[in-house]
């Protein structure tokens, strides 16, 4: 008789551990792999901003009637001081929507810098129990303020088109979502900015209620920059470079006065939009490590 092959004795038991896809925990992944895993969590990522998107004023007692009804508070109060008291309005055609047009799309880019400040800190008891690119956490938050934003724009397109002396609707109009999806793009990669600096220094949200003040006077969101600079043409140039002026001054081309804007703007934010994400994605990766270990 031979001896029985140990592989296949019944009183060997020999288990093959395929190793090939685990990988060292809390260890950034190469970029790639982190693009994929992160893609392949994008209905969790999708689902969860969805359930979270129309739950941040459920203990209010108008509930998410807030979520149009404060931008309309605050572009009332805007027009009282600066419309009425200090004269922002003279020269200005169609201040009204001039002005809701700056207060609701300025909130949205406002609004992914504050959340994305805290996302990281917020969501710390997650990324400690469960294994995932962290980046899921401020995409999230920023699809969150993504979805918040759409009745937003539907309101301001109905007050622009009722309130005197209203808005005509033209082919430039056709020209609004691109402004919006540039925008969106460069939130992402504002909130992702915001989500990494957070995490480092979580006393810097104490900051950005001041930022957010000196950068929405240094976009024109109550009165007209030109009107100011005038005769400071280096001035003017700095604002040109701002991505929220922009945004906010084709945004009133194509919606108000049937223009398509300004080339140079459409240069600039088209910058913006393509560089700050690309370039936040890449410095959030790149802190990957230290997130669970603070």
């Amino acid at each position: 008789m031979t001896a029985a092959d140990p592989a296949t004795s019944p009183r060997t038991s020999t288990t093959y551990v395929d190793v090939s896809d685990l990988h060292p925990v809390g260890v950034r992944p190469p970029l790639g792999r982190y693009v994929a895993d992160l893609w392949r969590r994008r209905s969790f990522v999708v689902a969860d901003s969805r359930a979270r998107t129309f739950t941040s004023n459920r203990d209010m007692l108008l509930g998410n009637a807030w979520l149009v009804g404060k931008p309309l508070l605050d572009g009332a109060t805007y027009f009282v001081i600066f419309g009425l008291l200090f004269g922002a309005r003279e020269g200005i055609e169609n201040f009204i929507g001039f002005l809701l047009i700056g207060v609701f799309l300025f909130g949205y880019s406002s609004r992914s810098l504050t959340t994305g400040i805290g996302s990281v800190v917020a969501g710390r008891s997650l990324i400690r129990t469960f294994s995932f690119p962290r980046a899921a956490i401020p995409v999230a938050t920023w699809l969150r303020e993504t979805f918040t934003s759409l009745p937003m724009v539907l309101t301001l397109i109905v007050l622009v088109l009722a309130i005197p002396p209203g808005a005509p609707v033209t082919m430039t109009w056709l020209l609004f979502p691109v402004v919006l999806a540039l925008q969106a793009a460069f939130n992402l990669g504002l909130t992702l900015y915001a989500a990494r600096f957070g995490s480092l220094l979580p006393d810097s949200k104490i900051f950005v209620g001041a930022f957010s003040r000196l950068w929405m006077y240094g976009s024109g969101v109550m009165f007209s920059i030109e009107r100011l600079t005038a005769g400071h043409p280096r001035v003017m140039a700095i604002c040109e470079i701002n991505p929220l002026y922009c945004v906010l001054e084709l945004a009133r081309d194509t919606l108000l006065y049937g223009t398509p804007g300004d080339l140079k703007l459409w240069l600039v934010l088209g910058v913006w939009a393509v560089v700050t994400p690309l370039l936040g994605f890449v410095y959030f990766w790149h802190g990957e490590e230290q997130y669970s270990r603070e």
